[in-house]
């Protein structure tokens, strides 16, 4: 199997928590000030602002307030296709920004950071995995959408994890071996449910690979009301412990349609914003990302993410900067795998 450079990534992860982390804070009166701009430009600009589960909570909730959308990845480049806006402004990790740039050629993509990147996307650079496709040429190649545009453009599918599942199990009555690249616990986790033949790319999630299955159970143990909710990213044995198992729009639906007054939530903290507006009055509670003695890398929440803020966004408006550029050849190729999976998912709804 492939092996990742996991000790860079989390070098990269370390020094984007640096830069997140060191921005000093944000008092109310310029948080006022800050989302006030932002408004204005995002009308001066025929823009709307698109954001991920994952970002800050005041971004989120300023998204909703001016007609723009959360969500998650596929679902938010979607959004930007259905809308007027001539400028998409994408709130979320680089590869967001190219999945709406490759289902909106004509539309202008800005990012408020374009360092902000994916621990799943740096784990699967396109030389390696376009040479690991090449030596396996008899298996078909489906990638998560946590991917660059380049290795959707090598593909022949790209899925979500809410939808990985049926896609992969109809390949498998077709009779086809499958590539799977780049999280290693959802390919892992779609495997054991469909009975596919998989080759396993090695990268994992530096958020959902910390969860501690261990310091999880005796959680359990401490609020036996919890539900358990947890993203296929994670580890296999944490996966086990869970109540639910779920994309990120799907644990946010658990949570509301549940009687269980307390959940257990094992994905990124950011998505606490979507889960306390679904259910108001439920009490959310951080899955342990970390083991006695041992030091966090994550925290639960990505670096990435966390390099969104209201400043840059407000920034990123003013100055037209961090628009996002792809290779129109690359572009022609990378919407026919996602074009796959809407034409799937459509069947399946009627």
């Amino acid at each position: 199997m492939p092996k990742v450079d996991d000790d860079s990534v989390r070098k990269a992860a370390a020094s984007a928590a640096d830069v997140a982390y060191s921005i000093p804070s944000i008092s109310e009166q310029e948080k006022t000030q800050l989302k006030q701009r932002i408004r204005e430009q995002l009308k001066a600009k025929n823009a709307v602002l698109i954001a991920h589960y994952y970002v800050d909570a005041d971004i989120q909730e300023l998204a909703e307030e001016t007609g723009g959308y959360v969500s998650d990845s596929l679902d938010m480049a979607n959004f930007g296709n259905q809308h007027s806006a001539s400028t998409l402004v994408v709130a979320g990790v680089r590869f967001m920004g190219e999945t709406a740039k490759i289902l909106n050629p004509e539309k202008r993509i800005i990012m408020p950071d374009l360092d902000a990147e994916c621990s799943l996307d740096m784990n699967c650079p396109i030389d390696e995995f376009s040479a690991f496709c090449d030596a396996h040429p008899d298996y078909t190649v489906v990638v998560y959408a946590n991917t660059s545009a380049a290795v959707k453009a090598r593909a022949d599918w790209m899925v979500t994890s809410g939808i990985a599942v049926e896609v992969i199990t109809h390949l498998v009555e077709r009779g086809e071996k499958i590539i799977w690249a780049p999280d290693r616990h959802l390919g892992s986790y779609i495997q054991k449910l469909s009975g596919a033949d998989i080759l396993l790319w090695q990268g994992s999630c530096i958020v959902h690979d910390e969860f501690h299955a261990q310091e999880l159970a005796k959680l359990k143990l401490q609020h036996p009301e919890a539900a358990v909710l947890v993203h296929p990213e994670s580890p296999a044995a944490v996966v086990e412990l869970a109540d639910v198992v779920s994309s990120t729009t799907g644990l946010i639906k658990a949570a509301a349609k549940m009687d269980n007054p307390s959940f257990i939530v094992a994905t990124d903290n950011g998505i606490f914003y979507k889960m306390k507006q679904a259910a108001p009055n439920k009490t959310f509670i951080e899955a342990p990302s970390v083991g006695v003695g041992a030091t966090c890398q994550s925290c639960a929440h990505c670096p990435w993410m966390a390099m969104n803020n209201l400043r840059n966004l407000a920034e990123v408006l003013e100055s037209g900067a961090n628009e996002i550029h792809i290779d129109p050849a690359i572009q022609a190729k990378a919407i026919k795998p996602i074009e796959k999976l809407l034409d799937f998912a459509a069947q399946r709804r009627k």
